[in-house]
Protein backbone atom coordinates (compact mmCIF):
# COMPACT_ATOMS: atom_id res chain seq x y z
CA UNK A 1 0.00 0.00 0.00
CA UNK A 2 1.48 3.54 -0.66
CA UNK A 3 0.58 6.88 0.56
CA UNK A 4 -2.17 7.36 -1.87
CA UNK A 5 -3.50 4.32 -0.90
CA UNK A 6 -6.24 3.45 1.26
CA UNK A 7 -6.72 5.78 4.03
CA UNK A 8 -7.55 4.26 7.60
CA UNK A 9 -10.00 6.80 9.96
CA UNK A 10 -7.80 9.08 11.87
CA UNK A 11 -8.28 12.14 13.77
CA UNK A 12 -6.31 14.36 16.09
CA UNK A 13 -6.74 16.76 18.62
CA UNK A 14 -4.63 19.84 17.13
CA UNK A 15 -2.58 17.31 14.93
CA UNK A 16 -1.42 16.08 17.77
CA UNK A 17 -3.41 14.33 20.06
CA UNK A 18 -5.51 10.72 18.34
CA UNK A 19 -8.69 11.00 18.80
CA UNK A 20 -8.99 7.06 18.74
CA UNK A 21 -11.20 5.09 20.64
CA UNK A 22 -10.70 1.47 21.94
CA UNK A 23 -13.38 0.64 19.31
CA UNK A 24 -11.76 1.61 16.42
CA UNK A 25 -8.08 0.03 17.51
CA UNK A 26 -10.05 -3.11 17.67
CA UNK A 27 -11.33 -2.85 14.63
CA UNK A 28 -8.61 -2.10 13.23
CA UNK A 29 -6.37 -4.89 14.55
CA UNK A 30 -7.78 -7.52 11.83
CA UNK A 31 -5.00 -6.25 9.76
CA UNK A 32 -1.46 -7.43 10.04
CA UNK A 33 0.17 -3.50 9.57
CA UNK A 34 -2.40 -2.36 12.27
CA UNK A 35 -0.36 -4.51 14.49
CA UNK A 36 2.36 -2.07 13.59
CA UNK A 37 2.73 1.24 16.48
CA UNK A 38 4.09 4.69 15.31
CA UNK A 39 5.44 6.65 18.12
CA UNK A 40 6.02 10.16 17.28
CA UNK A 41 9.28 11.74 19.55
CA UNK A 42 9.44 14.91 19.98
CA UNK A 43 11.27 17.72 21.78
CA UNK A 44 11.00 21.27 24.03
CA UNK A 45 13.31 23.56 22.73
CA UNK A 46 14.51 26.39 21.17
CA UNK A 47 14.03 26.91 17.96
CA UNK A 48 14.83 30.69 17.80
CA UNK A 49 12.84 33.50 18.35
CA UNK A 50 9.75 32.62 15.51
CA UNK A 51 9.05 28.50 15.81
CA UNK A 52 8.14 27.09 19.17
CA UNK A 53 9.57 25.38 22.01
CA UNK A 54 7.32 22.28 20.19
CA UNK A 55 8.49 22.51 16.99
CA UNK A 56 10.20 19.18 16.85
CA UNK A 57 7.17 17.45 18.41
CA UNK A 58 4.84 19.52 15.90
CA UNK A 59 7.05 18.01 13.05
CA UNK A 60 6.87 14.60 14.34
CA UNK A 61 3.39 14.63 14.61
CA UNK A 62 2.78 16.02 11.26
CA UNK A 63 5.05 13.23 9.68
CA UNK A 64 3.41 10.56 11.98
CA UNK A 65 -0.56 12.02 11.02
CA UNK A 66 0.04 11.48 7.42
CA UNK A 67 1.92 8.29 8.14
CA UNK A 68 -1.68 7.04 9.82
CA UNK A 69 -3.92 8.89 7.09
CA UNK A 70 -2.03 6.56 4.42
CA UNK A 71 -1.20 2.76 6.21
CA UNK A 72 -3.83 1.78 8.36
CA UNK A 73 -1.11 1.88 11.56
CA UNK A 74 -2.14 1.96 15.49
CA UNK A 75 -1.03 6.41 15.89
CA UNK A 76 0.64 6.84 19.36
CA UNK A 77 0.41 10.08 21.31
CA UNK A 78 4.26 11.96 21.19
CA UNK A 79 6.83 11.97 23.19
CA UNK A 80 7.13 16.42 23.83
CA UNK A 81 9.93 15.82 26.06
CA UNK A 82 13.19 14.61 24.96
CA UNK A 83 17.58 15.17 24.76
CA UNK A 84 17.70 18.59 24.25
CA UNK A 85 20.88 19.11 26.37
CA UNK A 86 22.35 21.18 23.44
CA UNK A 87 20.25 23.53 23.90
CA UNK A 88 20.00 24.44 27.53
CA UNK A 89 21.43 27.82 27.30
CA UNK A 90 18.35 29.20 25.88
CA UNK A 91 14.99 30.04 28.14
CA UNK A 92 12.32 27.51 27.45
CA UNK A 93 14.30 24.12 27.14
CA UNK A 94 13.57 21.32 28.73
CA UNK A 95 15.35 17.54 28.96
CA UNK A 96 15.14 14.50 29.89
CA UNK A 97 18.19 12.21 30.25
CA UNK A 98 18.61 9.67 27.13
CA UNK A 99 18.32 6.81 29.98
CA UNK A 100 15.36 8.22 30.40
CA UNK A 101 13.94 8.03 27.34
CA UNK A 102 15.32 4.81 26.29
CA UNK A 103 13.48 3.69 29.30
CA UNK A 104 10.06 5.66 28.39
CA UNK A 105 9.95 4.21 24.46
CA UNK A 106 11.35 0.37 25.51
CA UNK A 107 8.00 0.37 28.07
CA UNK A 108 6.03 1.04 26.13
CA UNK A 109 7.13 -0.97 23.05
CA UNK A 110 6.56 -3.70 25.71
CA UNK A 111 3.14 -2.28 26.97
CA UNK A 112 2.11 -3.11 23.01
CA UNK A 113 3.18 -6.21 22.62
CA UNK A 114 1.23 -7.27 25.75
CA UNK A 115 -1.95 -5.62 23.56
CA UNK A 116 -0.93 -7.77 20.49
CA UNK A 117 0.67 -4.97 19.05
CA UNK A 118 4.03 -6.37 17.81
CA UNK A 119 6.02 -3.80 16.29
CA UNK A 120 6.46 0.20 16.90
CA UNK A 121 7.82 2.41 14.52
CA UNK A 122 9.69 5.52 16.17
CA UNK A 123 8.98 8.82 13.86
CA UNK A 124 12.37 10.57 15.36
CA UNK A 125 11.88 14.72 15.47
CA UNK A 126 14.90 15.66 17.07
CA UNK A 127 18.32 15.05 15.61
CA UNK A 128 19.63 15.41 19.22
CA UNK A 129 17.91 12.09 20.37
CA UNK A 130 20.77 9.85 19.46
CA UNK A 131 19.60 6.99 22.10
CA UNK A 132 16.82 6.50 19.91
CA UNK A 133 19.14 4.41 17.65
CA UNK A 134 20.27 2.04 20.71
CA UNK A 135 16.66 1.48 21.58
CA UNK A 136 16.18 0.48 18.43
CA UNK A 137 19.43 -1.52 18.17
CA UNK A 138 18.77 -3.49 21.26
CA UNK A 139 15.45 -4.40 21.01
CA UNK A 140 15.95 -5.61 16.76
CA UNK A 141 19.06 -7.66 18.86
CA UNK A 142 16.71 -9.14 21.12
CA UNK A 143 14.03 -10.58 18.11
CA UNK A 144 11.79 -7.59 18.36
CA UNK A 145 10.45 -5.63 15.67
CA UNK A 146 11.12 -2.18 15.92
CA UNK A 147 12.77 0.61 13.38
CA UNK A 148 13.84 4.72 13.45
CA UNK A 149 11.85 6.85 10.48
CA UNK A 150 12.88 9.04 8.78
CA UNK A 151 16.34 7.61 7.93
CA UNK A 152 18.74 10.60 6.82
CA UNK A 153 18.17 8.88 2.97
CA UNK A 154 14.52 9.75 4.02
CA UNK A 155 15.02 13.13 4.46
CA UNK A 156 17.47 13.89 1.87
CA UNK A 157 15.33 12.05 -0.85
CA UNK A 158 12.20 13.88 0.82
CA UNK A 159 14.42 17.26 0.61
CA UNK A 160 15.08 16.73 -3.12
CA UNK A 161 11.62 16.31 -3.93
CA UNK A 162 10.59 19.23 -2.06
CA UNK A 163 12.87 21.54 -3.84
CA UNK A 164 14.84 22.15 -0.55
CA UNK A 165 17.82 24.70 -1.12
CA UNK A 166 19.75 24.38 1.92
CA UNK A 167 21.54 20.95 2.56
CA UNK A 168 20.90 18.80 5.38
CA UNK A 169 24.45 19.63 7.11
CA UNK A 170 23.32 23.46 7.32
CA UNK A 171 20.14 23.33 7.96
CA UNK A 172 20.78 21.88 11.00
CA UNK A 173 18.01 23.78 13.43
CA UNK A 174 14.92 26.07 13.07
CA UNK A 175 15.71 26.17 9.25
CA UNK A 176 14.81 25.32 5.49
CA UNK A 177 12.76 22.03 6.32
CA UNK A 178 11.23 22.98 9.65
CA UNK A 179 10.14 26.30 9.08
CA UNK A 180 8.75 25.14 5.70
CA UNK A 181 6.60 22.06 7.61
CA UNK A 182 5.35 24.27 10.25
CA UNK A 183 4.22 26.58 7.63
CA UNK A 184 1.99 23.97 5.85
CA UNK A 185 1.00 22.02 8.98
CA UNK A 186 0.83 24.44 11.50
CA UNK A 187 1.26 28.40 10.32
CA UNK A 188 -0.46 29.75 13.51
CA UNK A 189 2.57 28.67 15.26
CA UNK A 190 5.35 30.44 12.66
CA UNK A 191 5.78 34.02 13.79
CA UNK A 192 7.46 36.79 12.26
CA UNK A 193 11.27 36.92 11.88
CA UNK A 194 12.06 33.99 10.01
CA UNK A 195 12.30 36.03 6.36
CA UNK A 196 15.33 37.48 7.88
CA UNK A 197 16.37 34.73 10.00
CA UNK A 198 19.32 32.70 8.43
CA UNK A 199 22.05 31.90 10.00
CA UNK A 200 24.64 29.13 8.47
CA UNK A 201 27.43 27.07 10.99
CA UNK A 202 28.46 24.31 8.91
CA UNK A 203 31.76 23.61 11.05
CA UNK A 204 30.05 22.40 14.35
CA UNK A 205 32.36 19.45 15.68
CA UNK A 206 32.28 20.60 18.75
CA UNK A 207 28.58 20.79 19.44
CA UNK A 208 28.68 17.92 21.78
CA UNK A 209 31.01 19.59 24.46
CA UNK A 210 30.00 23.20 24.04
CA UNK A 211 26.93 23.26 23.00
CA UNK A 212 24.36 25.25 21.03
CA UNK A 213 25.35 28.64 22.39
CA UNK A 214 29.07 28.39 21.24
CA UNK A 215 27.51 28.17 17.37
CA UNK A 216 24.88 30.74 17.20
CA UNK A 217 23.10 33.21 19.61
CA UNK A 218 19.74 33.46 17.25
CA UNK A 219 19.58 29.40 18.05
CA UNK A 220 19.23 29.46 14.17
CA UNK A 221 21.35 27.56 12.10
CA UNK A 222 20.06 27.16 8.67
CA UNK A 223 18.18 29.53 6.30
CA UNK A 224 13.97 29.74 7.40
CA UNK A 225 13.90 32.40 4.67
CA UNK A 226 13.66 29.97 2.17
CA UNK A 227 10.92 27.92 3.73
CA UNK A 228 7.30 27.24 2.40
CA UNK A 229 4.02 25.99 3.02
CA UNK A 230 4.80 24.10 -0.52
CA UNK A 231 7.66 22.93 0.51
CA UNK A 232 6.66 21.60 3.58
CA UNK A 233 3.54 19.35 2.04
CA UNK A 234 6.18 17.68 -0.09
CA UNK A 235 8.48 17.35 2.66
CA UNK A 236 5.20 15.34 4.28
CA UNK A 237 4.11 13.38 1.14
CA UNK A 238 7.79 12.49 0.07
CA UNK A 239 7.88 11.20 3.87
CA UNK A 240 4.69 9.68 3.53
CA UNK A 241 5.61 7.61 0.68
CA UNK A 242 9.00 6.29 2.20
CA UNK A 243 7.36 5.28 5.07
CA UNK A 244 5.96 1.89 2.99
CA UNK A 245 9.08 -0.26 2.91
CA UNK A 246 9.46 0.17 6.62
CA UNK A 247 5.38 -1.21 7.20
CA UNK A 248 6.82 -3.73 4.34
CA UNK A 249 9.95 -4.95 6.62
CA UNK A 250 8.16 -4.71 10.09
CA UNK A 251 5.46 -7.48 8.37
CA UNK A 252 6.94 -9.34 6.56
CA UNK A 253 9.84 -10.21 9.50
CA UNK A 254 7.05 -12.57 10.89
CA UNK A 255 6.95 -14.30 7.64
CA UNK A 256 3.10 -12.69 7.16
CA UNK A 257 2.65 -10.62 3.85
Amino acid sequence: MSGSGARAAYGAVGGVLPTDTTLDVRNRGAGVSAQVAVLPVGSFEQHGPFLPLATDTLVACAVAREIAAAYPVHLLPPVTVSCSHEHADWPGTVSISAVTLHAVVSDIAASLRRSGVDALVVVNGHGGNYVLGNVVQEASARGERMALFPAAEDWEAARERAGVVTSLLTDMHAGEIETSILLHAHPEFVRPGHESADFTADDRRHLLTVGMSAYTESGVIGRPSLGSAEKGKELLASLTDAFEPYLGLLTSLTGRK
